[in-house]
Protein backbone atom coordinates (compact mmCIF):
# COMPACT_ATOMS: atom_id res chain seq x y z
CA UNK A 1 0.00 0.00 0.00
CA UNK A 2 1.19 3.48 -0.95
CA UNK A 3 1.61 5.87 1.57
CA UNK A 4 0.78 9.33 0.38
CA UNK A 5 3.56 11.72 0.69
CA UNK A 6 3.08 14.32 3.72
CA UNK A 7 4.79 17.15 4.03
CA UNK A 8 7.69 17.63 6.33
CA UNK A 9 7.32 20.72 9.38
CA UNK A 10 9.31 23.52 10.15
CA UNK A 11 11.07 23.54 12.54
CA UNK A 12 10.64 19.75 12.70
CA UNK A 13 8.72 18.45 15.53
CA UNK A 14 10.53 16.81 18.61
CA UNK A 15 8.31 13.61 17.75
CA UNK A 16 10.37 13.27 14.31
CA UNK A 17 13.92 14.02 15.68
CA UNK A 18 13.51 11.10 18.18
CA UNK A 19 12.12 9.00 15.97
CA UNK A 20 14.58 9.92 13.38
CA UNK A 21 17.73 9.35 15.80
CA UNK A 22 16.19 6.33 17.24
CA UNK A 23 17.30 4.52 14.24
CA UNK A 24 20.93 5.25 15.40
CA UNK A 25 20.78 2.98 18.50
CA UNK A 26 21.88 -0.33 15.87
CA UNK A 27 25.16 2.11 15.17
CA UNK A 28 25.62 2.53 19.06
CA UNK A 29 24.97 -1.40 19.54
CA UNK A 30 27.59 -2.12 16.59
CA UNK A 31 30.07 0.61 18.14
CA UNK A 32 30.17 -0.92 21.13
CA UNK A 33 30.54 -4.43 20.32
CA UNK A 34 33.08 -3.86 17.81
CA UNK A 35 34.79 -1.03 19.70
CA UNK A 36 35.08 -1.81 23.40
CA UNK A 37 34.71 -5.71 23.99
CA UNK A 38 35.22 -7.70 20.65
CA UNK A 39 39.20 -7.53 20.80
CA UNK A 40 39.54 -8.79 23.87
CA UNK A 41 36.96 -11.59 23.75
CA UNK A 42 38.63 -13.06 20.48
CA UNK A 43 42.41 -12.11 22.23
CA UNK A 44 41.86 -12.84 25.94
CA UNK A 45 38.36 -15.24 25.85
CA UNK A 46 38.87 -17.26 22.57
CA UNK A 47 42.83 -17.17 22.68
CA UNK A 48 43.47 -15.56 19.28
CA UNK A 49 46.44 -13.52 18.78
CA UNK A 50 45.56 -9.84 19.58
CA UNK A 51 47.81 -8.59 15.91
CA UNK A 52 45.51 -11.20 14.15
CA UNK A 53 41.68 -10.62 15.58
CA UNK A 54 43.06 -6.58 14.79
CA UNK A 55 43.88 -7.74 11.40
CA UNK A 56 40.87 -9.41 10.98
CA UNK A 57 38.91 -6.67 11.60
CA UNK A 58 40.76 -3.87 9.66
CA UNK A 59 40.71 -5.80 6.71
CA UNK A 60 36.67 -6.27 7.41
CA UNK A 61 36.44 -1.86 7.51
CA UNK A 62 38.60 -1.47 4.63
CA UNK A 63 36.18 -4.14 2.45
CA UNK A 64 33.04 -2.16 4.10
CA UNK A 65 34.19 0.91 3.19
CA UNK A 66 34.75 -0.34 -0.18
CA UNK A 67 31.00 -1.56 0.02
CA UNK A 68 29.63 1.64 1.05
CA UNK A 69 29.87 3.41 -2.01
CA UNK A 70 27.84 0.91 -3.47
CA UNK A 71 25.13 1.06 -0.91
CA UNK A 72 24.73 5.03 -0.60
CA UNK A 73 24.77 5.21 -4.87
CA UNK A 74 21.85 2.03 -4.91
CA UNK A 75 20.42 4.23 -1.59
CA UNK A 76 20.53 7.33 -3.90
CA UNK A 77 19.26 5.68 -6.86
CA UNK A 78 16.19 3.64 -5.53
CA UNK A 79 12.73 4.15 -7.06
CA UNK A 80 9.98 3.35 -5.48
CA UNK A 81 6.32 4.18 -3.63
CA UNK A 82 8.36 4.23 -0.51
CA UNK A 83 11.26 6.31 -1.55
CA UNK A 84 14.67 5.81 -1.92
CA UNK A 85 15.36 4.93 1.94
CA UNK A 86 12.93 2.79 3.37
CA UNK A 87 12.90 -0.38 1.22
CA UNK A 88 16.71 -0.79 2.80
CA UNK A 89 15.61 0.17 6.01
CA UNK A 90 13.26 -2.35 6.37
CA UNK A 91 14.95 -5.33 4.42
CA UNK A 92 18.19 -5.31 6.43
CA UNK A 93 18.20 -5.28 9.93
CA UNK A 94 16.60 -8.79 10.17
CA UNK A 95 20.31 -10.47 7.71
CA UNK A 96 21.66 -8.32 10.46
CA UNK A 97 20.55 -8.97 13.64
CA UNK A 98 20.96 -13.15 12.76
CA UNK A 99 24.99 -12.14 12.10
CA UNK A 100 25.65 -10.39 14.73
CA UNK A 101 24.49 -13.37 16.99
CA UNK A 102 27.39 -15.56 15.06
CA UNK A 103 29.62 -13.02 15.79
CA UNK A 104 29.19 -13.55 19.56
CA UNK A 105 28.80 -17.21 19.09
CA UNK A 106 31.06 -18.24 16.57
CA UNK A 107 30.16 -21.68 15.25
CA UNK A 108 31.20 -24.89 17.47
CA UNK A 109 32.03 -22.62 20.39
CA UNK A 110 35.65 -22.03 19.66
CA UNK A 111 37.86 -19.12 17.96
CA UNK A 112 37.65 -18.88 14.48
CA UNK A 113 39.93 -19.19 11.77
CA UNK A 114 41.20 -15.97 10.40
CA UNK A 115 39.05 -16.05 7.40
CA UNK A 116 36.45 -17.23 9.56
CA UNK A 117 36.45 -14.45 11.69
CA UNK A 118 37.14 -11.92 8.56
CA UNK A 119 33.90 -13.16 6.86
CA UNK A 120 31.64 -12.86 9.81
CA UNK A 121 32.94 -9.60 10.75
CA UNK A 122 32.48 -8.37 6.64
CA UNK A 123 28.61 -8.95 6.70
CA UNK A 124 28.21 -7.49 10.20
CA UNK A 125 29.68 -4.16 8.52
CA UNK A 126 28.13 -5.10 5.68
CA UNK A 127 24.15 -4.95 6.73
CA UNK A 128 25.14 -2.39 9.22
CA UNK A 129 25.93 -0.18 6.84
CA UNK A 130 22.90 -1.14 4.67
CA UNK A 131 21.00 0.24 7.48
CA UNK A 132 22.70 3.22 8.40
CA UNK A 133 23.71 5.14 5.36
CA UNK A 134 19.95 4.96 4.17
CA UNK A 135 18.83 6.70 7.75
CA UNK A 136 21.82 9.28 7.78
CA UNK A 137 21.29 10.13 4.11
CA UNK A 138 17.39 11.48 5.24
CA UNK A 139 19.05 14.28 7.32
CA UNK A 140 19.29 16.57 4.64
CA UNK A 141 16.11 15.76 2.84
CA UNK A 142 14.41 15.97 6.24
CA UNK A 143 15.27 19.99 7.09
CA UNK A 144 18.09 22.31 4.78
CA UNK A 145 18.30 24.37 8.29
CA UNK A 146 21.66 24.99 9.06
CA UNK A 147 20.78 24.29 12.99
CA UNK A 148 18.06 21.62 12.76
CA UNK A 149 20.23 19.23 10.84
CA UNK A 150 22.90 19.70 13.56
CA UNK A 151 19.81 19.16 16.08
CA UNK A 152 18.98 15.66 13.92
CA UNK A 153 22.72 15.02 14.40
CA UNK A 154 22.21 15.69 18.24
CA UNK A 155 19.79 13.37 18.59
CA UNK A 156 21.45 10.02 16.44
CA UNK A 157 24.45 10.40 18.13
CA UNK A 158 22.44 11.01 21.46
CA UNK A 159 20.56 7.41 20.62
CA UNK A 160 23.67 6.01 19.45
CA UNK A 161 25.20 6.51 22.50
CA UNK A 162 22.44 5.11 24.79
CA UNK A 163 22.00 2.31 22.51
CA UNK A 164 26.01 1.19 23.02
CA UNK A 165 25.62 2.52 26.86
CA UNK A 166 22.82 0.44 27.28
CA UNK A 167 24.95 -2.61 26.23
CA UNK A 168 27.67 -1.62 27.91
CA UNK A 169 25.69 -1.65 30.82
CA UNK A 170 24.13 -4.74 30.89
CA UNK A 171 27.45 -6.30 30.06
CA UNK A 172 29.26 -4.83 33.01
CA UNK A 173 26.35 -5.49 35.20
CA UNK A 174 23.84 -8.73 33.99
CA UNK A 175 26.13 -10.62 30.50
CA UNK A 176 29.64 -10.45 31.98
CA UNK A 177 29.77 -8.67 35.11
CA UNK A 178 33.24 -7.58 36.83
CA UNK A 179 37.14 -7.95 35.45
CA UNK A 180 36.32 -11.85 35.63
CA UNK A 181 33.21 -11.91 33.79
CA UNK A 182 34.56 -10.18 31.08
CA UNK A 183 37.08 -13.11 30.61
CA UNK A 184 34.15 -15.82 30.54
CA UNK A 185 32.69 -16.63 27.15
CA UNK A 186 28.86 -17.44 27.88
CA UNK A 187 28.26 -14.07 28.85
CA UNK A 188 28.78 -13.08 25.18
CA UNK A 189 26.50 -15.01 23.90
CA UNK A 190 23.39 -13.65 25.40
CA UNK A 191 25.19 -10.35 24.90
CA UNK A 192 24.87 -10.92 20.95
CA UNK A 193 21.18 -12.07 21.08
CA UNK A 194 20.25 -9.12 23.00
CA UNK A 195 22.35 -6.89 20.80
CA UNK A 196 20.46 -8.11 17.94
CA UNK A 197 17.32 -7.68 19.10
CA UNK A 198 17.78 -3.97 19.80
CA UNK A 199 19.20 -3.62 16.63
CA UNK A 200 16.16 -4.78 14.31
CA UNK A 201 13.92 -3.30 16.79
CA UNK A 202 15.54 0.03 16.23
CA UNK A 203 15.96 0.55 12.33
CA UNK A 204 12.97 -1.01 11.64
CA UNK A 205 10.79 1.27 14.48
CA UNK A 206 12.73 4.38 13.47
CA UNK A 207 11.99 3.60 9.44
CA UNK A 208 7.78 3.32 10.14
CA UNK A 209 7.62 6.23 12.93
CA UNK A 210 8.97 8.25 9.53
CA UNK A 211 7.28 6.52 6.79
CA UNK A 212 4.58 8.72 6.59
CA UNK A 213 6.70 11.44 5.18
CA UNK A 214 9.24 9.94 3.64
CA UNK A 215 6.66 7.50 1.39
CA UNK A 216 6.28 8.80 -1.81
CA UNK A 217 8.11 8.24 -4.93
CA UNK A 218 11.01 10.47 -5.62
CA UNK A 219 10.77 13.82 -7.69
CA UNK A 220 12.97 12.32 -9.97
CA UNK A 221 13.49 8.88 -11.46
CA UNK A 222 17.43 8.25 -11.31
CA UNK A 223 19.59 6.33 -13.56
CA UNK A 224 20.04 2.57 -13.65
CA UNK A 225 22.41 1.49 -11.27
CA UNK A 226 25.75 0.74 -12.35
CA UNK A 227 29.01 -0.42 -10.55
CA UNK A 228 31.26 1.68 -12.33
CA UNK A 229 28.63 4.76 -12.11
CA UNK A 230 28.83 3.95 -8.35
CA UNK A 231 32.43 4.66 -7.87
CA UNK A 232 32.68 7.45 -10.52
CA UNK A 233 30.64 9.73 -8.41
CA UNK A 234 32.42 8.83 -5.01
CA UNK A 235 34.99 9.78 -7.68
CA UNK A 236 33.50 12.83 -7.80
CA UNK A 237 33.12 13.31 -4.16
CA UNK A 238 36.54 13.09 -3.30
CA UNK A 239 37.58 15.61 -5.98
CA UNK A 240 35.16 18.17 -3.99
CA UNK A 241 38.16 20.18 -2.21
CA UNK A 242 35.52 20.71 0.93
CA UNK A 243 34.94 16.73 1.48
CA UNK A 244 38.98 16.06 0.67
CA UNK A 245 39.61 18.89 3.84
CA UNK A 246 36.71 17.19 5.54
CA UNK A 247 38.08 13.48 5.33
CA UNK A 248 41.37 14.63 6.19
CA UNK A 249 40.53 15.92 9.64
CA UNK A 250 38.16 12.98 10.09
CA UNK A 251 40.28 10.07 9.03
CA UNK A 252 42.65 11.61 12.18
CA UNK A 253 39.68 12.17 14.37
CA UNK A 254 38.42 8.53 14.01
CA UNK A 255 41.55 6.68 13.91
CA UNK A 256 41.80 8.04 17.77
CA UNK A 257 38.73 7.25 18.52
CA UNK A 258 38.56 3.74 17.25
CA UNK A 259 42.00 3.53 19.06
CA UNK A 260 40.71 4.50 22.26
CA UNK A 261 37.47 2.83 22.76
CA UNK A 262 39.51 -0.59 21.82
CA UNK A 263 41.74 0.38 23.91
CA UNK A 264 39.59 1.25 26.89
CA UNK A 265 39.18 -2.34 28.97
CA UNK A 266 42.87 -3.26 28.12
CA UNK A 267 43.34 -0.06 30.34
CA UNK A 268 40.56 -0.24 32.71
CA UNK A 269 41.43 -3.66 33.75
CA UNK A 270 45.12 -3.66 33.92
CA UNK A 271 46.09 0.06 34.43
CA UNK A 272 43.50 1.74 36.36
CA UNK A 273 42.54 -1.61 37.52
CA UNK A 274 38.42 -0.50 37.99
CA UNK A 275 36.52 -3.33 40.13
CA UNK A 276 33.09 -4.56 39.23
CA UNK A 277 31.29 -1.12 40.84
CA UNK A 278 34.01 0.99 39.01
CA UNK A 279 33.29 -1.18 35.60
CA UNK A 280 29.42 -0.31 36.37
CA UNK A 281 29.84 3.34 36.74
CA UNK A 282 32.42 3.71 33.33
CA UNK A 283 29.32 3.81 31.07
CA UNK A 284 27.21 5.92 33.39
CA UNK A 285 29.99 8.50 33.10
CA UNK A 286 29.91 7.92 29.29
CA UNK A 287 26.23 8.45 29.09
CA UNK A 288 26.15 11.95 31.21
CA UNK A 289 28.89 13.30 29.15
CA UNK A 290 27.24 12.84 25.82
CA UNK A 291 24.49 14.31 27.81
CA UNK A 292 26.63 17.68 28.58
CA UNK A 293 27.46 16.92 25.03
CA UNK A 294 23.68 17.47 23.92
CA UNK A 295 23.68 20.84 25.94
CA UNK A 296 26.61 22.41 24.64
CA UNK A 297 27.38 21.63 21.31
CA UNK A 298 24.35 23.77 20.02
CA UNK A 299 25.92 26.95 21.39
CA UNK A 300 29.12 26.24 20.33
CA UNK A 301 27.97 25.58 16.74
CA UNK A 302 26.26 29.41 17.13
CA UNK A 303 29.73 30.95 18.08
CA UNK A 304 32.44 29.18 16.93
CA UNK A 305 30.66 27.58 14.13
CA UNK A 306 31.29 23.53 13.30
CA UNK A 307 34.80 23.36 12.08
CA UNK A 308 36.24 25.24 14.58
CA UNK A 309 34.10 23.50 17.07
CA UNK A 310 35.59 20.52 16.04
CA UNK A 311 38.64 21.40 15.52
CA UNK A 312 38.88 22.58 19.35
CA UNK A 313 37.44 20.24 20.82
CA UNK A 314 39.83 17.81 19.53
CA UNK A 315 42.63 19.29 21.05
CA UNK A 316 41.72 19.73 24.69
CA UNK A 317 39.71 16.27 24.41
CA UNK A 318 43.59 15.13 23.53
CA UNK A 319 44.92 17.23 26.56
CA UNK A 320 42.76 16.00 29.16
CA UNK A 321 43.13 12.31 27.93
CA UNK A 322 46.85 12.35 28.47
CA UNK A 323 46.88 13.81 31.83
CA UNK A 324 45.94 11.26 33.72
CA UNK A 325 48.18 8.81 32.03
CA UNK A 326 51.17 10.85 32.15
CA UNK A 327 50.67 10.98 36.17
CA UNK A 328 50.41 7.53 36.42
CA UNK A 329 53.90 6.95 34.79
CA UNK A 330 55.63 9.43 36.41
CA UNK A 331 54.03 7.65 39.71
CA UNK A 332 52.07 10.85 41.49
CA UNK A 333 48.94 9.11 40.48
CA UNK A 334 46.97 7.91 43.82
CA UNK A 335 47.07 4.40 44.06
CA UNK A 336 45.31 2.80 41.14
CA UNK A 337 42.00 0.71 42.43
CA UNK A 338 41.11 3.11 45.01
CA UNK A 339 38.29 5.09 45.13
CA UNK A 340 40.58 8.68 44.85
CA UNK A 341 42.35 7.28 41.93
CA UNK A 342 38.96 6.10 40.31
CA UNK A 343 37.12 9.27 40.48
CA UNK A 344 39.85 11.43 39.57
CA UNK A 345 40.43 9.56 36.04
CA UNK A 346 36.64 9.29 35.57
CA UNK A 347 36.89 13.05 36.20
CA UNK A 348 39.13 13.39 33.58
CA UNK A 349 37.27 10.70 31.50
CA UNK A 350 33.93 12.88 31.38
CA UNK A 351 34.90 16.31 29.81
CA UNK A 352 37.33 14.73 27.55
CA UNK A 353 35.21 12.03 26.33
CA UNK A 354 32.39 14.90 26.01
CA UNK A 355 34.59 17.00 23.72
CA UNK A 356 35.50 13.64 21.98
CA UNK A 357 31.61 13.37 20.83
CA UNK A 358 31.52 17.54 19.81
CA UNK A 359 34.28 16.42 17.36
CA UNK A 360 32.47 13.69 15.79
CA UNK A 361 28.77 15.73 15.87
CA UNK A 362 30.41 18.74 14.38
CA UNK A 363 32.03 16.43 11.32
CA UNK A 364 29.05 14.89 10.74
CA UNK A 365 26.75 17.73 10.26
CA UNK A 366 29.02 19.20 8.29
CA UNK A 367 29.02 16.61 5.46
CA UNK A 368 25.55 17.82 5.02
CA UNK A 369 26.36 21.33 4.06
CA UNK A 370 28.61 19.53 1.82
CA UNK A 371 25.95 18.43 -0.30
CA UNK A 372 24.50 21.95 -1.25
CA UNK A 373 27.98 23.00 -2.36
CA UNK A 374 27.86 19.75 -4.63
CA UNK A 375 24.38 20.30 -5.53
CA UNK A 376 25.31 24.33 -6.85
CA UNK A 377 28.31 23.32 -8.85
CA UNK A 378 26.61 19.43 -10.13
CA UNK A 379 23.31 20.55 -10.47
CA UNK A 380 22.14 17.27 -8.46
CA UNK A 381 21.52 16.06 -5.05
CA UNK A 382 24.02 12.59 -3.64
CA UNK A 383 23.52 12.72 -0.09
CA UNK A 384 24.16 8.62 -0.18
CA UNK A 385 27.17 9.28 -1.76
CA UNK A 386 28.81 11.54 0.50
CA UNK A 387 27.14 10.06 3.80
CA UNK A 388 28.49 6.60 2.27
CA UNK A 389 31.88 8.85 1.45
CA UNK A 390 32.12 9.69 4.92
CA UNK A 391 31.38 6.09 6.12
CA UNK A 392 34.51 4.80 3.81
CA UNK A 393 36.80 7.14 5.99
CA UNK A 394 35.46 6.60 9.07
CA UNK A 395 35.59 3.37 8.76
CA UNK A 396 38.80 3.01 7.48
CA UNK A 397 40.26 4.69 10.32
CA UNK A 398 37.93 3.29 12.29
CA UNK A 399 39.33 0.24 11.67
CA UNK A 400 43.26 1.26 11.53
CA UNK A 401 42.45 2.62 15.08
CA UNK A 402 41.45 -1.49 16.34
CA UNK A 403 44.40 -2.22 14.63
CA UNK A 404 46.56 0.21 16.21
CA UNK A 405 45.01 -0.94 19.47
CA UNK A 406 46.31 -4.81 18.35
CA UNK A 407 49.67 -3.36 17.56
CA UNK A 408 50.06 -1.56 20.99
CA UNK A 409 49.11 -4.70 22.91
CA UNK A 410 51.32 -7.04 21.30
CA UNK A 411 54.18 -4.41 21.17
CA UNK A 412 53.87 -4.11 25.03
CA UNK A 413 54.19 -7.94 25.53
CA UNK A 414 51.22 -8.73 27.49
CA UNK A 415 50.21 -11.48 27.86
CA UNK A 416 47.02 -13.57 27.16
CA UNK A 417 44.54 -14.37 30.35
CA UNK A 418 46.74 -11.99 32.39
CA UNK A 419 44.72 -10.94 35.44
CA UNK A 420 45.05 -7.58 36.58
CA UNK A 421 47.47 -6.67 39.37
CA UNK A 422 49.50 -9.09 37.97
CA UNK A 423 50.72 -7.21 35.03
CA UNK A 424 54.84 -5.65 35.11
CA UNK A 425 54.91 -2.01 35.44
CA UNK A 426 57.17 -1.97 32.19
CA UNK A 427 54.52 -3.36 30.48
CA UNK A 428 51.63 -0.89 31.05
CA UNK A 429 54.40 2.12 31.02
CA UNK A 430 55.06 1.03 27.47
CA UNK A 431 51.22 0.75 26.67
CA UNK A 432 50.44 3.79 28.13
CA UNK A 433 53.19 5.50 26.19
CA UNK A 434 52.55 4.24 22.81
CA UNK A 435 49.03 5.24 23.18
CA UNK A 436 49.42 8.68 24.52
CA UNK A 437 51.96 8.97 21.41
CA UNK A 438 49.26 8.10 18.71
CA UNK A 439 46.60 10.58 20.91
CA UNK A 440 48.53 13.69 20.59
CA UNK A 441 49.79 13.18 16.46
CA UNK A 442 46.51 12.04 15.49
CA UNK A 443 44.75 15.35 17.86
CA UNK A 444 46.97 17.41 15.90
CA UNK A 445 46.28 16.35 12.56
CA UNK A 446 42.58 16.54 13.12
CA UNK A 447 42.58 19.65 14.35
CA UNK A 448 44.85 21.81 11.93
CA UNK A 449 42.22 20.05 8.74
CA UNK A 450 39.35 20.70 10.70
CA UNK A 451 40.24 24.78 11.22
CA UNK A 452 40.86 24.50 7.11
CA UNK A 453 37.04 23.25 6.19
CA UNK A 454 35.96 25.95 3.58
CA UNK A 455 32.25 26.29 4.45
CA UNK A 456 30.16 28.51 7.60
CA UNK A 457 26.87 29.29 8.17
CA UNK A 458 27.36 32.77 6.11
CA UNK A 459 28.06 30.53 2.93
CA UNK A 460 25.93 27.80 4.05
CA UNK A 461 22.45 29.92 4.12
CA UNK A 462 23.36 31.93 0.98
CA UNK A 463 23.92 28.99 -1.54
CA UNK A 464 20.53 28.18 -0.31
CA UNK A 465 19.18 31.30 -1.09
CA UNK A 466 20.72 30.52 -4.57
CA UNK A 467 19.56 27.19 -5.18
CA UNK A 468 16.15 28.10 -4.04
CA UNK A 469 16.20 31.03 -6.99
CA UNK A 470 17.53 28.59 -9.16
CA UNK A 471 14.82 26.05 -8.29
CA UNK A 472 12.03 28.56 -8.78
CA UNK A 473 13.24 29.80 -12.11
CA UNK A 474 12.92 26.58 -13.38
CA UNK A 475 9.31 26.22 -12.10
CA UNK A 476 8.37 29.47 -13.80
CA UNK A 477 10.27 28.31 -16.80
CA UNK A 478 7.93 24.92 -16.97
CA UNK A 479 4.78 26.23 -16.31
CA UNK A 480 4.87 25.04 -12.80
CA UNK A 481 4.25 28.29 -10.85
CA UNK A 482 2.83 31.32 -12.52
Amino acid sequence: MTIAATRIPHPLPMRLKIIHGFGAVAFGVKDTGFSFFLLIFYNQVLGMDAGVVSAALLIALLVDAVIDPILGNLSDRTYTKWGRRLPWLYAAPIPLALMWIMLWSPPGGEAPSFLGLLAIAISVRALLSACEVPSVSLVPELTQDYNERTTLFRYRYLSGWAGGLLMMVLAYTVFMPGPEGLLQQDGYIVFGIFGAILMAVSVIGSAYGQHKLVAHYPANKPEPFSLGLAFSEVREAFSEKAFLIFAAGGLAAYISQGMTFSISNYLNLFVWQLDRNALIAYPVVLFFSVILMFFIVGPMHQKLGKARSAAYSALVSMALICVPYLLFVAGIWPQVGTLPSTVLFYAFTFLANTLGVVVMISASSMIAEIVELFEERGGRRAEGVFYSGNWLVQKCATGFGIFLTGQIVSASQLSTGALPGSVATPVLNEMVLMYLGACVLLALFAAFWLLRFPIDRADHEARLEKLGQLARADATQEGLVP
